[in-house]
């Protein structure tokens, strides 16, 4: 039997040191993966957000210059012609068109085919009440309430009086939840209705594309208009006179409104409503893709002695896909 010496003490065996050195390698090379793996995740979602961005700006300015487009054919039009219609070139939807990157496609609407809400209010901050009875007869045709006339009446009127028997002023929208007042002053757009009293969103699905709120007062364009809102120009006018006024019109439409009001569909009918053959507001909007970027521009136009301009410009972004087969409403 063979004596082995006690080691002294601080003379461990080297395989335990060794075993120390290699846990401790281990750790730091895990630690610096880690730390590697985590730099260049970061890395490429930085350089994902960057390329959004830059994408996304770039659809910007494509939408930018298709607006710009859309101002000049509208002066344009505005020398070479005395009235506006479906024949025109500022009425064609433009088709997707393929620029670097990326898909660009827009049209324009002439909103003087809609009723302007705020012409329900005069010049003289009182209820219009031909206005008020034009709008109850094209809430008729869609099957909605008359009461949303004087609701509506009383949201954008400058007084706090509530009109009898229906209105809606400051007691009706306190009791909500939050609370709130009556505006009080002319719509800015058409998605206010959804803070008056009674537009739920079928009320609003039903109104969109036949009313619009534009500033000031404004008269409806019967070679843009829609059906309902021609068949609400008159009480006595029904639905097959205003299927022969849509078809007599076609894309060229009335050249001026001694034709239109002189139609056989409207013989013997006096007009209490305003009509005209051009208008002067449109709406313009653009949709983008550009890679992984979207843009939206949403432009309100005014035009007036031959110029152009943005009244209101609104950016957003396309909730569908991004490959775009047409604009989207």
């Amino acid at each position: 039997m063979r004596y082995r010496q006690p080691q002294p003490d601080g003379h461990r065996p080297v395989r335990r040191q060794r075993g120390v050195a290699l846990v401790t390698a281990l750790l730091v090379v895990s630690l610096a993966t880690v730390a590697a793996v985590a730099m260049a995740t970061r890395q490429h979602i930085d350089v994902r957000r960057t390329g959004n961005l830059v994408h996304g700006e770039q659809a910007y300015a494509y939408a930018l210059a298709a607006e710009s487009w859309a101002r000049v054919t509208l002066r344009r039009d505005a020398r070479e012609s005395d009235y506006d219609s479906f024949e025109e070139d500022w009425a064609t939807a433009l088709p997707p068109i393929a620029v670097e990157g990326g898909l660009v496609s827009g049209k324009v609407e002439d909103l003087q085919g809609r009723f302007n809400l705020n012409n329900l209010i005069g010049a003289d901050g009182k209820t219009s009440e031909a206005d008020r009875a034009y709008f109850i007869r094209l809430l008729d045709l869609l099957g909605l309430e008359h009461a949303l006339a004087d609701i509506l009446a009383d949201w954008i009127d400058a007084d706090i009086d509530t009109r009898f028997p229906d209105g809606a002023e400051d007691e009706d929208y306190l009791l909500n939840d939050p609370a709130y007042r009556t505006a009080n002053r002319p719509l800015t757009d058409v998605s206010e209705l959804r803070l008056v009293k009674g537009f739920d969103n079928a009320a609003l699905l039903m109104l969109a594309p036949h009313v619009t709120a534009l500033p000031g007062r404004t008269l409806i364009n019967v070679n843009t208009a829609t059906a309902p809102v021609l068949q609400a120009l008159h009480g006595d006018l029904d639905e097959s006179a205003v299927e022969t006024l849509v078809t007599d019109r076609g894309d060229t439409g009335y050249e001026t409104v001694d034709g239109f009001l002189g139609h056989n569909a409207l013989a013997g009918l006096e007009l209490d409503t305003e009509v005209d053959v051009k208008s002067d507001f449109f709406r313009i909007l653009t949709d983008v893709v550009v890679g992984q970027g979207q843009a939206r521009l949403d432009s309100l136009l005014s035009r007036a002695d031959g110029d152009t301009r943005i009244v209101r410009r609104v950016r957003t972004t396309i909730r569908s896909a991004p490959q775009i087969e047409g604009v989207n409403d």
